[in-house]
């Protein structure tokens, strides 16, 4: 791994210890040693356990997909020892290949399938990427995605802008498909899948030759989705690791793919990941922002009953890495325990200065039962666009016609943490100090991270969803299916 990047993002939970929730930074550090046993059973009980595959009769329940947490080293040294033939090496080639030959590409997935690479787009891509010219994109394709729902008019909105079928003669009139799915079982996938692929197939005047390389999966060895794109002849075929749920995959070829395609810096990325997996395993409580970022959360959650975490995101550009979180935490922690006892915080995302015009009254003088934890930007991407002078000044703003829009998000962000702290309300500091692909890999590490530390801690394994199965079940028998 590279050492010249050494900065962290870091967490600041100063703004939790207040007189109206009770809880005293000592209460944290005398939380230190289950923190510190919680990171023991995640780094080495899983781990080895993983390694074995022999489950104790405790952690059989849901599965044990901690393998996660090492990808991040693991990719990297494959790449560092044969970067062409590893796997990074050809999800680099391939992207190249993409971007070469589509202008638009539509990933098809379903929550932790796609709601990564969204989020790193969004974050790391240009505000309006997919209204650049292709020029403008440096020939990097437009990026949507589907897949994620059964929305008819959504659906066809996207295949009419992908033309709806007609004869692509030109690089920007054509298109490809990645489909992301384990299984190839999910039906909003697969129905997806079955309908694009119909449309692309008329794009290249139904020429199977010319239709496999435009079609490229992520998916299990064996399995539906498998099975199909073999029988396409595909000849890239990227697979979702052993041991990596669907919502810890953002790291692997699942969202390394659709990131390189859209031209994105996956090494450093992934460099940013293995950072913060050096810093989880090193640093002790008190100066570990995993660990932290957990016992400020569980105290506040234990103590006074704040059982909703709201991730406040001060940038447009993080908003989907919200979302992201959301899925994670809740399909994580949201768990029966038996004798019926119902664990894990309901995540909520929402985006400032926006949403303060919407959800500041209720978070300030609601219910008090909410942990607020502000994801803040230290340095932005473009120059600081100030306030200006202006002659009509009927709008008073020329006594802040210096003032740049970080300096009133500044403000912003202080005045309302000023302002939850005078009724009592917790709030703490996620500092990125930019918004680049070296800081996304620690934040998504870091959440990772945290979210199976406080499995561990609260007595629940955080892999598997069992109750997402129901639905699925239900759905299929309405329909007919088996």
């Amino acid at each position: 791994m590279s050492t010249k990047k050494t900065n962290l993002i870091t967490y600041d939970p100063a703004g939790v210890f207040l007189d109206e929730t009770g809880v005293s930074p000592a209460e944290l550090q005398a939380l230190a040693p289950r923190l510190e046993a919680a990171r023991r059973e995640v780094l080495e009980v899983d781990l080895r356990l993983l390694a074995e595959g022999v489950v104790p009769k405790e952690k059989e329940k849901d599965p044990l997909d901690a393998a996660f947490l090492e990808l991040p080293e693991n990719i990297l040294a494959e790449y560092q020892a044969d970067q062409r033939n590893s796997e990074l090496g050809q999800i680099l080639t391939t992207a190249r290949r993409l971007q070469n030959a589509v202008d638009r590409v539509v990933v098809l997935g379903i929550g932790g399938s796609y709601m990564g690479a969204r989020a790193l787009m969004e974050a790391c891509c240009d505000p309006y990427f997919n209204e650049l010219s292709r020029g403008d994109r440096g020939s990097r394709p437009r990026m949507y995605f589907e897949g994620n729902n059964v929305d008819n008019d959504a659906s066809q909105g996207l295949l009419k802008l992908l033309g709806n079928g007609r004869l692509a003669e030109k690089v920007e009139d054509r298109w490809a498909i990645v489909v992301i799915s384990k299984s190839g079982t999910t039906l909003e996938t697969a129905v997806a899948l079955r309908q694009f692929l119909a449309a692309l197939k008329q794009s290249v005047g139904g020429d199977a030759g010319k239709l496999a390389p435009l079609v490229v999966p992520v998916t299990g060895t064996s399995g539906k989705l498998f099975n199909l794109v073999k029988a396409l002849g595909c000849p890239d075929i990227f697979r979702v690791p052993d041991g990596v749920g669907g919502r810890f995959s953002v790291l692997s070829a699942v969202g390394l793919l659709p990131a390189a395609v859209l031209g994105l810096n996956v090494v450093t990325l992934l460099e940013g990941a293995a950072a913060m997996n050096e810093h989880f395993r090193t640093a002790p409580p008190g100066e570990n922002a995993v660990l932290d970022y957990v016992g400020a959360g569980h105290l506040l959650e234990d103590k006074c009953g704040a059982t909703i975490r709201v991730l406040n995101v001060w940038s447009k550009a993080l908003e989907s890495v919200g979302l992201w979180y959301d899925q994670l935490l809740a399909e994580s922690l949201g768990k029966q325990r038996p004798g019926k006892k119902y664990l894990g915080a309901t995540p909520l995302t929402t985006v400032n200065t926006r949403d303060l015009h919407s959800r500041a009254q209720q978070h300030q003088q609601g219910r008090p039962d909410k942990l607020f934890t502000n994801l803040i930007v230290d340095s932005w991407r473009c120059d600081p666009l100030p306030v200006g002078h202006s002659d009509l000044d009927q709008d008073s703003l020329n006594d802040l016609a210096a003032k740049t829009l970080p300096d009133i998000m500044s403000a912003a962000i202080q005045g309302t943490n000023e302002a939850y702290h005078s009724d009592g309300r917790p709030t703490a500091d996620l500092h990125l100090p930019q918004v680049n692909e070296f800081y996304l890999g620690q934040l998504f590490q870091m959440l990772m991270l945290a979210t199976v530390v406080e499995g561990r801690l609260i007595g629940i394994n955080p892999y598997g969803q069992p109750g997402v199965e129901f639905y699925k079940k239900n759905m299929n028998r309405i329909l007919g299916r088996r």
